[in-house]
């Protein structure tokens, strides 16, 4: 079982705890790359959270590259260099999208900035 506690007290909601910890363990090396995650219901049981928060936590890792779900056989921990490819293929696919949207490379860029620029708000 990894090592999650929640605090439903708190003023945290309870995915950004787990998305929160889960990326503490995989960065501090305690979740190694290839790691496999329980199960969304597992996980959630474990906890007694919904499966929804915890979905929710998951789909937040695998969006920045820390995890990545595999359908059936499951959700796994990436090592940094899968982590980088994960996100040099989104940033890719996010020029294009840009692109399509008639966007200058400045105005992309600008946007990019902004929204990294609220992350550490």
């Amino acid at each position: 079982m990894i090592d999650l506690v929640v605090d439903l007290a708190s003023t945290v909601p309870p995915f950004e705890q787990v998305r929160w910890r889960l990326a503490e363990l995989i960065r501090f090396g305690a979740l190694a790359p290839g790691t496999k995650l329980p199960t969304v219901r597992r996980l959630a049981a474990d906890l007694q959270l919904s499966v929804g928060t915890i979905a929710r936590a998951y789909q937040e890792l695998e969006a920045v590259g820390i995890i990545l779900t595999a359908g059936r056989r499951g959700t796994f921990v990436l090592s940094p260099s899968q982590a980088v490819a994960a996100v040099s293929a989104r940033a890719a696919a996010l020029a294009a999208e840009a692109r399509g949207a008639g966007l200058s490379n400045d105005e992309a860029i600008n946007m990019l900035k902004a929204a990294l620029a609220a992350l550490t708000r």
